[in-house]
C-alpha cells in the first residue's frame, strides 16, 4: 500500500469482500472462518494489506473480487499478486463411503493489483519467472537459465509495447497537421511506429 493510505481508505476499497461475508464493517469481516487463518489485517507501519482469509460463498463471489481488485489498484504502491483458491463444498460433504462419478469443482484464480499496467505487469513476469526456473532447475543448473529468463522477458516486452500501442489508438496524432491526410504518399509526414 502507497504510504499515504488510511484504514478508511482500505475498508472502502474491501467493502466488495467484507459486505459479501454480510459484515457490517471491515474490522467485523476481516476474521476468516477458520481460526488458523489471520484473516484481514493491514500493517500501517509496513504499508502492508495481507489477505489469508476463508469465507462461505458461490460463484458471484468473483464479481466482488474484481470489484476489490479495481479498489485496490488506486491504493497500491507496487504490484502484488493475490492468490484466490474455490474449494467445492458439496464435494466434501458427500458420503466418502459411496462412490461418486462427480468430480470436485475447486479452482484456483491468480489476479493482480499494482498502480499501473507495468507494475502489474512486473509482477507477473516475476511469478511467471520464478515458477519457470522452479521447474527447470530440477534438471538444469541455475546459470544456464539465463536464456529461458530473457525469452520470457521478451514475451512480456512484447505484452507491454502492445498494451501501449492500444493506448495510443484514438489519441490524435501529435505535431502540426492533426489527422489531415498524413500517411505514406500523401505528400504528409509518416506513421510513427512504436516499438
Amino acid at each position: 500500500m502507497r504510504a499515504d493510505v488510511t484504514f478508511e481508505q482500505v475498508q472502502d476499497a474491501l467493502k466488495p469482500l467484507w459486505k459479501y461475508s454480510g459484515a457490517k464493517s471491515l474490522s467485523d469481516g476481516a476474521r476468516s472462518s477458520y481460526e488458523d487463518e489471520p484473516g484481514i489485517k493491514l500493517d500501517a507501519q509496513e504499508h502492508i494489506l495481507q489477505l489469508c482469509w476463508t469465507v462461505p460463498g458461490d460463484d458471484d463471489f468473483r464479481q466482488s473480487l474484481d470489484e476489490m481488485c479495481m479498489n485496490l489498484n488506486e491504493l497500491a504502491e507496487a504490484g502484488a499478486a493475490i492468490e484466490v483458491t474455490f474449494y467445492d463444498a458439496d464435494f466434501d460433504e458427500e458420503d466418502e463411503d459411496e462412490a461418486s462419478p462427480d468430480e470436485s469443482r475447486d479452482d484456483f484464480l491468480m489476479l493482480f493489483v499494482g498502480p499501473n499496467p507495468a507494475a502489474i505487469m512486473q509482477v507477473q513476469r516475476d511469478l511467471l519467472v520464478q515458477d519457470v526456473v522452479n521447474m527447470m532447475e530440477r534438471h538444469f543448473d541455475g546459470a544456464e537459465l539465463e536464456g529461458v529468463v530473457a525469452e520470457v522477458d521478451k514475451l512480456f516486452a512484447k505484452r507491454f509495447d502492445a498494451l501501449v500501442s492500444s493506448l495510443e489508438i484514438g489519441r490524435p496524432p501529435r505535431g502540426s497537421g492533426g489527422g489531415h491526410g498524413g500517411g505514406h504518399g500523401s505528400g504528409g509526414r509518416k506513421p510513427r511506429h512504436l516499438h
